[in-house]
């Protein structure tokens, strides 16, 4: 079922109001903030535990779980690290939540914060958001000015800092442990786990990394309650999500929406429909460009939501939508995501640095057909070979676009490798050649 107007979260993510403070609060923002801290940690952690919230930026893991890790009593400082590195793909969601309700995020990370015992937040913002960083910026000025955060914040006895961190533009940087070398001044390289962030995460102390949209929801469940946000969308896959539609659409936008949505629906309410026609696709792409394509026989009745999609053999990830009609060479489309994972790896792994230019370069010949049948299942071994077999998922995120491609689409690179074999004889290059 679609999601009701009255139970929007971001009701200004296409920018129609003031962002600033003052409208900020005439949306409700920082409202009954100090009554969340006087919950409790405890109170507040067992909400977010009941509401069954999973983290937005990809991975899905419960956020009342994640947050829960975080040491009571350690002599250390303790810190929220927000990913606001929105680098995947397909992806736009973040950075309309920063750009036009940034004050959202803000008390967001106070609530968060407090429930983990963290004394301060960095928010690691990619480097491109120009507008975006300054928009977020402005509203931290605001939050220090009206009291919201740093000393005694919301009048609540807690004290509690809020800082901007501007990246670089490395895909990498997405990756909460090489977020984290890249807050410390290092050259963004994911870390060896264990120790994970909560023991050991920035400058040596505990923390935890969450992302944007997952951070900005937590205060409207207290708010609003556990019961409302766990009557939208499936158990285990609750409340709201916002969906970026694009490729090959009538109407590419962001749409926030209920959890558990059908794709079917999905698309054709918000996006306009597929262009030429619900017949016409070809291939969906359901969770940014690291999670695998499903053919159109699924996309007619697949829910959207973790579960759902994992059923499938994808997943939800950051819910990028991206739609591919008949007119898309599939191979050419997935041998470009391969590219791009080849030029993001940061190199430190065997099997990615050397998996993804590979992979890169044996699809590049398949777009024309100039391959050998048994390549194909050698790709597939290469990429089961790169998958569960590096420090951070990059690897998991170079692999499964391809996978997708072969578990699907193996008839399309079939019919190349023997029309090209047909027109010129026989493959120009031999597997040996890679």
């Amino acid at each position: 079922m679609a999601l009701q107007d009255k139970d929007r979260i971001f009701t200004n993510l296409y920018g129609q109001f003031d962002w600033k403070l003052a409208g900020a609060r005439k949306r409700g923002v920082w409202s009954g903030t100090k009554q969340m801290i006087e919950m409790g940690r405890d109170g507040v952690l067992q909400r977010i535990k009941d509401s069954e919230l999973r983290g937005r930026g990809g991975a899905g893991f419960p956020a009342g779980m994640k947050w829960s890790f975080m040491p009571k009593d350690d002599p250390r400082p303790s810190y929220l690290v927000v990913n606001a590195d929105e680098s995947e793909p397909g992806t736009c969601k973040d950075r309309e939540i920063m750009r036009y309700d940034p004050h959202r995020l803000l008390e967001g990370c106070l609530v968060a914060g407090f429930a983990m015992g963290a004394q301060a937040c960095y928010i690691y913002i990619r480097g491109e958001f120009w507008l975006e960083a300054e928009h977020l910026q402005h509203a931290i000025d605001e939050a220090y000015e009206a009291g919201l955060i740093g000393k005694n914040a919301c009048k609540s006895g807690y004290d509690y800092d809020i800082y901007l961190h501007r990246g670089a533009g490395a895909y990498i940087c997405g990756e909460e442990t090489a977020l984290l070398e890249s807050l410390e001044g290092k050259k963004g390289m994911p870390r060896l786990k264990p120790p994970f962030p909560a023991q050991v995460g920035l400058y040596g102390c505990p923390t935890t990394v969450n992302n944007v949209e997952t951070i900005a929801v937590a205060p409207e469940i207290l708010r609003r309650g556990v019961e409302w946000w766990t009557g939208i969308g499936r158990p285990k896959n609750t409340g709201t999500k916002v969906f970026c539609i694009s490729g090959h659409v009538n109407k590419p936008c962001n749409v926030e929406e209920a959890m558990s949505i059908p794709l079917k629906e999905l698309i054709e309410r918000h996006a306009g429909g597929v262009r030429g026609g619900w017949d016409n696709l070809l291939a969906v792409i359901p969770g940014g460009s690291s999670v695998p394509c499903i053919p159109k026989p699924t996309c007619d009745s697949i829910l959207m939501d973790f579960d759902a999609l994992k059923e499938a053999q994808t997943g939800l990830g950051t819910a990028a939508v991206i739609v591919m009609d008949k007119s898309t060479d599939i191979v050419a489309a997935i041998a470009r995501l391969s590219l791009f994972y080849m030029h993001e790896s940061c190199g430190q792994c065997t099997p990615c640095r050397e998996g993804t230019g590979w992979m890169w370069r044996v699809l590049t010949r398949m777009i024309e057909g100039r391959a050998e049948i048994e390549e194909i299942d050698k790709l597939w071994d290469v990429t089961k070979e790169v998958e569960g077999h590096t420090i951070c998922a990059l690897g998991d995120a170079a692999a499964w676009p391809v996978q997708g491609l072969i578990r699907h689409f193996r008839p399309e690179l079939e019919r190349r490798i023997v029309d090209y074999k047909r027109t010129h004889g026989k493959a120009a290059v031999s597997l040996a050649a890679e």
